[in-house]
């Protein structure tokens, strides 16, 4: 979940390290810090709190150097504090480091480093690394052969940035399991290595993704990966397409609200170049599906955490309504652990924006065991879940910055839908009539979406009638329950006000004896075959006098007279409206949180990309 950055060339590597961690903030940010080679010495600069603080003191007391590391933190073990921050200084001195991960070992090889005399200056885990490091260079290793010990001894997923006065012109970066990615970025000249493409795609384009079980070894001119066993490795240099501006915020107070309005360009961009309107064929090339795989799959299982759960269990109801094909949808942390039922006629499908979300790694890793075809869809090029699947789709979302995922949660919708449609077809169970009708629907969502986005101001409005509200109960039936549960999450985890999502029929088994006049009810209502259902559990609440906020479709004048506040959206294709209904909830969440002066972007106790079981 933390940020890394580093820098090795013939620049200053401070304001390049400093400026790469502010666009890696959302990874962590209770304590930030960088070490720099200046003068023979490490100079290290670190504190507890937000990356500006950091800046404070890097401007108290500069340093210089042509090669160092950075790192933003999301703490793990030890209390957010100074002497807990990375990056981590051996007792001699001589090495630095940063990690992303957990050393499970911990309390472990910490009495045995104890017992060996070491005095240790955290209580972090991460000073275990550096502490094993020196103990090899000590014996008379290289600095990679260190590491590759010291590795050896650590339980758990990593990710470990180091460099050492024993060979100041080089970096040393590892990776161990699904602890987050390591990109190694190629200059002119001059390398860089980080957890995030953002951290510096403002200086290159040019990446390489170490694969777990690798170890890269990074001067100013190149790099080579080995394994950790030591063998050579040739890594694939991509060419990833972003462009740096559409990681800053611009114009926009916030990232999520960027990110929000960037949803007309995200769903354009994911359906660009993948449909033929003409004929209505759907193309996924980087999938791998062929008639002969499509024909032989007789399931398919969804596995995600989080937001990217809520998109699966859309994915569902797409699939199986559109291609005919059993879906479960699995939670990838209990997925795992429950000795899941897979076979080669079975397809694992992991949805993440990261694509390094530990628990769905590990359960696209146990789906491969078990002799599953995997795919993924995934936001990030080059990231693990991208790699280690058979096809990929990408969400063409662009970098998301904000901790609440928004278009990372719409893109994989229009992704969900296309792979049906092109599921059916590969199947040879879809006229063309059907599938011209489903392609031509796509051709509207940009402009519904842009629909629902010129309705903030409306939006807005009722945020300021919910702002002190202490509780909310999401309600949705068929394809717009996961909605509700999208819409909940979204509330809690910027605004901190306790949500809670139920399928709008089980009202009546439980949920209905909190309806109060202080517990808004926030009832998903489109106009779509789970219209009329819907209209009695609004009507249920108003009996019991729940305040009733409706998400209804224009011109629906029944539910103006039942509810308390209307969120509006327009007319949307029912298998599509998920895409549409979203929206409002994303910015009433947005909004409420704003008022209510929550950090948006970076939401207490939380981060980016969860790395980490």
């Amino acid at each position: 979940m933390c940020g890394i950055v580093g820098y090795v060339g013939d620049r200053d590597a401070t304001p390049i390290i400093y400026e790469g961690l502010k666009r890696l903030e959302y990874r962590g940010y209770d304590s930030a810090g960088l070490a720099v080679l200046q003068d023979g010495v490490i100079e290290v600069r670190r504190d507890a709190g937000k990356l500006e603080q950091l800046g404070d003191l890097l401007l108290q007391n500069p340093v210089c150097g042509q090669i160092g590391i950075g790192h933003t933190r999301w703490a793990t073990h030890g209390e957010p504090s100074a002497r807990n921050a990375h990056p981590h200084l051996g007792a001699s001195g001589e090495v630095v480091v940063v990690h992303n991960g957990i050393v499970e070992n911990f309390l472990t090889l910490r009495e045995e480093l104890e017992a060996e005399g070491v005095m240790f200056n955290s209580d972090t885990d991460t000073e275990i690394i550096v502490h094993l490091v020196e103990r090899y260079l000590a014996l008379g290793h290289g600095l990679a052969q260190a590491v590759r010990r010291a590795i050896a001894l650590l339980e758990g997923a990593h990710g470990i940035v180091l460099f050492s006065l024993r060979e100041p012109d080089k970096i040393v970066a590892a990776r161990v399991g699904n602890a987050g990615g390591v990109v190694v970025g190629v200059g002119e000249g001059e390398m860089f290595v980080a957890s995030d493409i953002p951290a510096i795609l403002e200086h290159t384009r040019r990446m390489a993704f170490l694969e777990s079980g690798q170890i890269a070894v990074i001067t100013k001119r190149d790099f080579q990966v080995n394994s950790l066993q030591g063998e050579r490795v040739d890594l694939e240099v991509h060419s990833v397409p972003w462009d740096p501006v559409s990681a800053e915020k611009g114009e926009y107070k916030h990232f999520m609200l960027k990110e929000i309005c960037e949803q007309v360009r995200s769903i354009t961009d994911t359906i660009g170049g993948r449909v033929d309107f003409e004929t209505g064929r759907v193309c996924l090339p980087d999938l791998n599906l062929t008639v002969e795989l499509a024909k032989r799959i007789e399931r398919i299982v969804i596995t995600a955490c989080g937001t990217a759960a809520h998109a699966a269990m859309v994915g569902k109801i797409l699939i199986e309504r559109i291609a005919l094909l059993p879906v479960e949808v699995d939670i990838a942390s209990e997925f795992r652990y429950r000795e899941p039922l897979v076979n080669d006629r079975t397809v694992v499908l992991a949805i993440s924006q990261s694509g390094e979300t530990a628990d769905t790694l590990g359960a696209m890793n146990e789906a491969r065991q078990r002799g599953a075809t995997l795919w993924s869809i995934v936001n990030v090029i080059g990231s693990q879940a991208m790699r280690i699947a058979d096809g990929f789709i990408s969400m063409y979302a662009g970098p998301e910055i904000s901790v609440a995922s928004s278009k990372a949660f719409t893109a994989p919708l229009i992704d969900l839908y296309l792979l049906a449609i092109l599921l059916v077809d590969l199947r040879g169970s879809l006229s063309a009539e059907r599938r011209q009708e489903l392609v031509r629907d796509l051709r509207l969502m940009p402009d519904l979406v842009g629909q629902c986005l010129d309705r903030a101001a409306q939006v807005e409005a009722i945020a300021w009638a919910l702002k002190d509200t202490a509780h909310c109960l999401y309600l949705g039936r068929g394809i717009n329950m996961p909605i509700a549960y999208e819409g909940a999450l979204k509330l809690k985890e910027i605004s901190y006000i306790h949500a809670e999502a139920y399928p709008a029929g089980e009202m009546k088994h439980g949920p209905i004896a909190l309806i109060d006049q202080e517990m808004p009810v926030i009832a998903i209502c489109p106009r779509d075959p789970w219209y009329e259902k819907m209209l009695a559990q609004v009507e249920q609440t108003k009996a019991r006098g729940g305040i009733v906020v409706a998400l209804a479709t224009d011109g629906d004048e029944l539910i103006s007279s039942l509810a308390d506040h209307i969120l509006w959206v327009p007319e949307t294709p029912w298998l599509l409206s998920p895409v549409t209904t979203t929206i409002p909830l994303q910015l009433l969440a947005y909004h409420i949180a704003v008022i209510r002066g929550a950090d948006v972007d970076q939401p207490r106790n939380l981060a980016k990309s969860v790395t980490v079981e």
